[in-house]
């Protein structure tokens, strides 16, 4: 049987405490057989209460014909640090320097001809994807991208292209969401 062995820091006079939850349950905690530092949640790097937000689409949005147009993402479903803006520039500004994993997937009406949507980090383009057909009445287009926000001025925006006029569609299948992965130290 192995023994656990604790040594004090060359430095240092602090006292580290290990404190068992209030159960009544036994518990076991499992430790790696290599050598290494335990990671908590203040371990740079770790993301703790990263900003997180996912939104749909509050009404149909008309797309005009071949122009990008960013999509009116204005019925959050979760914003956990108030860093998506719904109402005026439909765009996620974290405040926390990081990565960020961004989803992008909008639902739009039938037509024959080109359309795509697109990440934009900033005023450039980071990611996109084109569409595929769910049926004869409607198209599906996604992208996504692990980007990294410096947490003061980086934004990401939705945009859609459509070679003809379209419609964007409100409700579940058209999604913008994103979450921190990894904070920036």
């Amino acid at each position: 049987m192995s023994n656990i062995a604790m040594a004090g820091g060359a430095t240092g006079s602090g006292t580290v405490t290990l404190l068992a939850p209030s159960t009544s349950t036994n518990r076991t905690i499992n430790l790696p057989d290599s050598n290494g530092t335990i990671l908590t949640t203040a371990t740079a790097g770790v993301p703790v209460n990263g900003p997180a937000f996912a939104a749909q689409i509050g009404t149909n949005q008309s797309i005009s014909a071949a122009t990008s147009t960013k999509l009116a993402f204005s019925s959050e479903l979760f914003d956990t640090n108030t860093n998506y803006d719904n109402s005026t520039n439909y765009r996620f500004t974290p405040t926390v320097a990081g990565y960020y994993q961004i989803n992008l997937c909008q639902e739009f009406s039938a037509f024959t001809g080109v359309q795509a949507v697109t990440i934009n980090k900033n005023t450039g383009r980071i990611a996109s994807g084109g569409g595929m057909a769910n049926n004869t009445s409607t198209w599906f287009s996604t992208a996504s991208a692990l980007v990294y926000l410096n947490g003061t001025t980086d934004y990401i925006e939705a945009y859609a292209y459509t070679a003809q006029a379209s419609t964007a569609f409100a409700g579940t299948s058209s999604l913008f969401s994103g979450a921190m992965v990894r904070s920036a130290t």
